[in-house]
């Protein structure tokens, strides 16, 4: 790092990081705001849980299959008005989800969801890149990502309050709910023509020279890179391993935050309201952890080992919560486990991001995310089938926990040049 573009960097951090928090804790909310709907819901449509529970993770069928082609129209047309397309299709079909009425229809709008969202989490990590340089990286990862956890702290006694205007209107609460969350996303989607810029070339609050310095020294580390064309990007063994790495960590991801109202309602029987608030516990502590995990990966230059002690954290405090007989050491567990899966993500990206660059980038960190959130759709579906076979948590639990060991273990595979 130079001490002519700290400074700018500080600058920019300040002027795009809160701006990239809000949309995407609009996103995760979003994305999430289904295992709020499902505590009446899945009663008023006759959703059985193996049902939910597929019907939660088809999302991200969706969301996967347009990954990489969204991430390299993204480069092509720049992230200001693609990101801004993403975010107003998916506040559109976010709010229809209201209209629900069974199975099929759940079935389809939550699968629309995922292709309409695809491509904004890796374009963004891609647009942190034209940015950031490596030792800023998973500081400006981390506090970007901490907004999954601050959706889950803030959405949840949201959502668990809006779930109480059931009957305005004639409308059930969780209807509201998909109404209610989905707007900020087609406003902020507006705003986002506004307000980023596509490079620091065009950030007009930036003077010549801070541009200059920071493309300059933009352009020194990619250099620096090994050069990569786009199709040996896709065959390289690295990236091939982070994307398992991060399907481990997705499936306890999702399986955990899909069905951490259900599990809290099961273990408490509390009021929609209560339930929002117990399950700001574990998203607190989350934010925490990205925070401190990530800070402390860039301060001692290290990627692999943050991760693999992140992940060993979050395996067992989900074995924890598997193993719990009652609320108190169960909620400790899930928090545990949040801490970890959530800590991970600063380093995690930081490596992913050490060895690639350009086009090769593009591709890379979309195949990455493309394959790893296949594991959005295992969690939550395996947390469905063996609550449908159990009646119980307790077996979910120890896959997500099984997945995350897996993880860590592959972690340590990755290639030298890349820890």
């Amino acid at each position: 790092m130079t001490p002519d573009t700290e400074p700018t960097l500080r600058r920019a951090a300040r002027r795009l990081i809160p701006f990239l928090f809000v949309c995407y804790i609009v996103a995760y909310l979003d994305r999430i705001n289904v295992s709020f709907a499902a505590l009446h819901m899945n009663a008023d449509l006759g959703l059985s849980p193996l049902a939910f529970g597929l019907g939660s993770g088809i999302f991200f069928l969706g969301y996967v299959l347009f990954e990489v082609p969204s991430n390299l129209i993204l480069e092509r047309v720049g992230p200001r008005r693609w990101i801004a397309r993403i975010m107003v299709s998916w506040g559109l079909v976010s709010m229809a989800m209201a209209f629900v009425q069974g199975e099929a229809s759940f079935y389809a709008l939550r699968f629309l969801l995922g292709l309409a969202e695809a491509g904004f989490f890796p374009g963004i990590i891609l647009y942190l890149t034209y940015w950031f340089p490596q030792a800023w990286r998973a500081r400006a990862v981390a506090l970007f990502m901490t907004a999954t956890a601050v959706s889950g702290l803030i959405g949840s006694p949201i959502s668990g309050a809006i779930l109480g205007l059931h009957g305005y209107f004639g409308l059930a609460g969780w209807k509201w709910l998909f109404i209610l969350e989905g707007l900020p996303a087609v406003g902020l989607g507006l705003a986002v023509l506004a307000f980023l810029p596509d490079h620091p070339d065009s950030a007009r609050w930036l003077s010549v020279e801070e541009r200059r310095n920071l493309n300059a020294q933009l352009a020194a580390e990619a250099g620096a890179v090994k050069a990569r064309r786009l199709s040996e990007s896709l065959r390289a063994p690295e990236v091939w391993l982070l994307a398992i790495v991060y399907l481990g960590m997705v499936v306890a991801m999702y399986g955990l935050a899909m069905w951490l109202p259900q599990m809290l309602k099961a273990l408490t029987g509390a009021s929609d309201l209560v339930i929002g608030f117990l399950a700001m516990i574990p998203y607190l502590v989350a934010a925490l952890g990205m925070v401190l995990i990530g800070a402390s990966s860039d301060r001692r230059g290290e990627r692999k080992g943050h991760v693999v002690g992140a992940l060993s954290l979050a395996m067992a405090g989900m074995g924890l919560a598997a193993l719990a007989k009652g609320p108190v050491l169960a909620i400790a567990g899930m928090s545990l486990a949040a801490l970890g899966i959530w800590g991970m993500l600063g380093p995690f990206w930081g490596l992913a991001t050490s060895f690639l660059s350009g086009s090769a980038a593009a591709a890379g960190i979309a195949l990455i995310n493309a394959v790893g959130n296949v594991g959005g759709f295992l969690g939550p579906s395996i947390m469905g089938y063996t609550r449908s076979l159990t009646e119980g948590y307790a077996a979910g639990l120890g896959w997500l926990a099984g997945f995350l060991g897996l993880a860590a273990l592959l972690t340590w595979l990755v290639g030298r040049r890349a820890g």
